[in-house]
């Protein structure tokens, strides 16, 4: 892979043979496990300067009209974050020169205090190219990474590493993009541009950064003495069409009759039905709504275009030809993008050597991808199939991977949540939504802990299992498979981000962490996870205890920056009026292993007995429920998949989402003058 440095510029042709389109990978992590950034284009011409608003892309403005530019959006990387962005240079306007790719922070947080901060750019295979690593990352909250550039009819990158005191709004100001300073009338602005309904509450919310709360805009007309214009930026705000969640009255005589589906599943019988109805069923969905399907593909590199799906393909291969279950082409500009689908359901796992077939026929056919779908969860350095890439092949194929969970938590969101374009398609969507969530579907996502689960407690239980067995690797890898599809589920239900979090030390790779994680399961019969969720006051921890069979779900909450401990403790049991009784609070005190703890229904008459005896400093609070574990390797309701969702889900409900996000500390007058 190629290095840059600060300052520094290669040619993208001396890269690679194909570079129309690339990909932009912006990657940082945190020393604490929680510190994000939000990435911004901007589309510069031969002045330095945005032609208009509108060539400025953001979180709210994320995809180009054209397809030239199209944020893909964050995924985790231990204990960080990569945000990833798809260029087709061959679809950026002549008169652009030059692309600033930037990010910001917001909330008071700065670059300063993140690690790992480099640039990368792949192909539209997802081939790694080149590398910019920065380590001089001041106390700036906005950052320029790198820059693409036309010289001499070919596009070059070049590493800048600057910083911007001022913020995003000082780096979109120096560009020309014209910063309104009412967030709210940047909003009505953009929301009028166009003749709609008024608002529901079934409208979808938008989280807006503080950051971002200066949106660029136009600015209004008087409407009595100038005619309106039409905005020369997109929308930041979009009426969207959401289902309501409450239940509609049935007409229905009885309980016994169901409703009629668009997509039945009464005549499924066999695996081979199964596979081909849910693949059908949607890749149908995915071309007729086009938020499905960008969201489902954008991350691998196909562009945003006229979609079209097909189910049962024939295609030659040797002396006997293949059948994919599926094809998705993507066309743009006159260009099309091709993948392959395999499709498997139930516990069906994929084979290698039928996925081995398909890259060797999208090799030759030049077709950029092949998708492969299932129950089965992929993780970071662990493959679902091996496969031989041929590197003497010109033309590059990429193996992707999507879980029937991820379908199901990206119709969730769309449908609860952010709402889509109009009310037939909303429809659809809980079409599909129901049929993946019915039993007969075989969509259920990961559902077997595997057959190393049962000899593993065993072994726990009996004390003979050793560090080194790679039974226990299996439970660990198939643990961390749960963990994710929970996440899944739990931010499709609540509409927000949950994301895993990953404590190794950085720089160690998935497989030597998750080689530690199984030497530790072996020596304390515990699996442990933590979930980040967006708008919580602390991290969701998990810990399966596979000596007792109990699962605990807890989180830490810190303590008030203002006020009298006493006062604390009685406004947090007023906040757990609806926690379940058994809930267990302890006292963190700081320098000290513990301090006191109880049951909720001990302590709500006497909330005072929470503070230490000794007068000691109180660091924050944890609450924890307790839970019998399934013992199944399965996902039955005695199943352990089963007792880990459920367990999660009600320690969310009943206790979490009860507790408020805790308001940022204040500097004292001495830290503010910079004498502390």
């Amino acid at each position: 892979m190629y290095q840059l440095t600060k300052g520094g510029n290669v040619g993208l042709a001396t890269l690679s043979e194909s570079v129309e389109s690339v990909i932009v990978s912006l990657d940082w992590t945190s020393p604490t496990g929680e510190g994000d950034a939000d990435v911004s284009v901007l589309l510069l011409n031969a002045d330095g300067k945005v032609r208009s608003d509108a060539d400025f892309y953001f979180y709210n403005n994320p995809v180009a009209a054209d397809g030239s530019v199209q944020l893909l959006g964050k995924a985790p990387t231990g204990s960080g974050n990569q945000d990833r962005i798809s260029f087709d240079l061959t679809a950026i306007p002549e008169d652009i020169d030059r692309i600033v790719v930037a990010a910001s922070r917001y909330g008071g947080a700065h670059f300063g205090e993140l690690d790992d901060l480099q640039l990368t750019l792949a192909d539209s295979s997802g081939e790694s190219l080149l590398r910019f690593a920065i380590d001089d990352a001041d106390a700036v909250s906005a950052f320029i990474f790198g820059e693409l550039y036309r010289r001499g009819g070919e596009w070059k990158l070049r590493a800048v590493g600057q910083g911007y005191d001022a913020g995003l709004a000082g780096l979109a100001t120096d560009f020309g993009v014209d910063i309104e300073d009412d967030a709210a009338d940047a909003e009505l602005d953009s929301a009028n541009s166009e003749p709609q309904a008024e608002p529901t509450a079934a409208s979808v919310r938008e989280h807006k950064p503080a950051a971002l709360e200066a949106v660029p805009a136009p600015r209004r007309p008087d409407t009595e003495t100038e005619p309106r214009k039409a905005p020369s930026r997109p929308r930041t705000a979009k009426k969207k069409v959401t289902l309501p969640k409450v239940t509609k009255k049935s007409l229905a005589e009885n309980d016994s009759w169901k409703e009629a589906r668009l997509f039945p599943v009464s005549a499924l019988k066999s695996d081979r039905d199964r596979e081909m109805r849910a693949t059908s069923v949607l890749l149908s969905v995915m071309a007729q709504i086009p938020e499905l399907g960008r969201r489902l593909i954008a991350a691998f590199g196909a562009p945003a275009g006229r979609m079209e799906t097909f189910a049962e393909v024939s295609l030659p291969h040797g002396d006997t030809p293949r059948r994919p279950d599926g094809v998705i082409r993507v066309e743009r500009a006159g260009k099309l993008w091709t993948a392959l689908v395999e499709t498997k359901t139930n516990g069906n796992a994929l084979k290698a050597e039928q996925v081995q077939a398909y890259m060797d026929i999208a090799a030759r056919r030049g077709y950029e991808a092949v998708i492969t779908l299932s129950n089965d969860v992929a993780l970071e350095g662990s493959p679902l199939v091996d496969v031989r890439i041929d590197g003497r092949r010109k033309h590059k194929v990429a193996l992707w991977h999507l879980s029937w969970a991820e379908v199901a938590h990206q119709a969730q969101m769309l449908i609860r949540h952010e709402g889509v374009g109009n009310a037939a398609h909303a429809w659809l969507l809980q079409e599909l939504l129901h049929y993946l969530q019915h039993e007969n579907s075989g969509c259920h996502g990961f559902q077997n802990m595997g057959a190393a689960w049962v000899p593993v407690r065993n072994g726990i239980d009996d004390e003979t299992l050793c560090q080194g067995d790679p039974r226990a690797l299996d439970v660990v890898e198939n643990w961390e498979r749960l963990i994710r599809q929970v996440c899944l589920r739990l931010g499709g239900e609540l509409g927000q981000k949950v994301l895993p979090v990953n404590r190794s030390k950085r720089g160690v790779d998935p497989a030597t962490r998750r080689a530690g994680l199984a030497d530790q399961l072996c020596l304390e019969g515990k699996l442990q996870a933590e979930l980040r969720i967006d708008s919580t006051p602390g991290v969701l921890a998990i810990t399966a205890d596979l000596r007792t069979g109990k699962l605990r779900t807890s989180i830490d909450i810190p303590a008030p920056t203002q006020g009298y401990p006493l006062t604390w403790a009685k406004r947090l049991v007023r906040r757990l009026a609806e926690a379940p009784a058994d809930l267990h609070i302890e006292t963190l005190v700081e320098g000290e292993a513990g301090g006191p703890r109880g049951t909720l229904e001990r302590l709500r008459p006497e909330p005072g007995d929470m503070l230490p005896k000794n007068g000691a400093q109180i660091a924050g609070f944890r609450l924890s429920l307790f839970k019998g574990m399934g013992s199944s390797r399965g996902n039955a309701e005695s199943g352990f998949i089963r007792s880990v969702d459920d367990a999660v889900h009600r320690f969310y409900a009943t206790v979490v989402a009860h507790l408020e996000r805790p308001a940022p500390r204040r500097a004292s007058s001495a830290e503010a003058s910079g004498t502390a």
